[in-house]
């Protein structure tokens, strides 16, 4: 009797926490995968700054959201594919089409571009989801979700783009981690091992350099060469 008092009152919470129209809107607006600052999230639900945090600390206490901190920001979004679903379930339950309101990306270097010394933006984020498709990268430590190591066919495929992955390791930084893109809010490769990526994609004129700025042009050499060897169409 105990226990299923314990399991209602844990699906109560839950139930409460998305209850509240301002959470709603924040947590479908996550559904498309993309995660976002609170300040972002504030504007979608139609509510202050400081009413955003503490809705987002109860999203968080019921572990609906999750929340990554890159530099000064801290993004947040779905918990996981259970949550989507449920949320999904809920939106087939109440019969209504919704439109989720998303704050546009600048347009300005989404297709290509460099983060620090490696690849960013619609390209970064293409062949990162290509690479865990592939099996190629595996999480690296508990304690940092974003940390992540070759496997034995992740190692093999970078060496056969010349790339010595065993030097990369030796290098004083992260070995390779999932970057969070700012314009697609979605991870990209960074770390030593997507400065590496890049290095190559440049010397052999995957991608060259626009003139100012961080800009990346993808060439026809390029996307011949990634679709041949990833899979990835860009």
């Amino acid at each position: 009797m105990h226990a299923q008092c314990t399991a209602d009152d844990a699906v109560s919470a839950i139930a409460a926490a998305i209850a509240a129209p301002a959470r709603a809107q924040m947590l479908y607006c996550l559904m498309d995968g993309r995660a976002r600052t609170s300040t972002e999230l504030a504007m979608i639900a139609g509510v202050t700054p400081s009413t955003a945090s503490v809705h987002l600390h109860r999203l968080k206490r019921q572990r609906l959201v999750k929340v990554i901190t890159q530099g000064k920001h801290r993004y947040y979004s779905l918990a996981g594919a259970d949550v989507a679903a449920t949320l999904e379930a809920l939106g087939v339950l109440a019969g209504a089409r919704r439109t989720p309101a998303t704050p546009e990306p600048p347009s300005s270097m989404r297709a290509a571009r460099s983060c620090y010394d490696h690849i960013a933006g619609i390209l970064g984020v293409a062949l990162y989801d290509r690479f865990e498709a592939l099996g190629w990268l595996n999480a690296a430590s508990k304690r940092d979700d974003s940390a992540r190591e070759l496997n034995e066919h992740g190692t093999k495929a970078f060496a056969a783009l010349g790339i010595d992955v065993e030097h990369a390791r030796t290098l004083r930084r992260r070995f390779a981690c999932a970057c969070l893109d700012w314009s697609e809010r979605r991870p990209h490769l960074g770390g030593a091992l997507g400065a590496a990526l890049l290095d190559v994609a440049l010397k052999r004129k995957w991608v060259l350099r626009q003139r100012d700025g961080r800009a990346l042009t993808l060439t026809s050499t390029g996307q011949r060469e990634l679709r041949a060897r990833f899979g990835v169409r860009v």
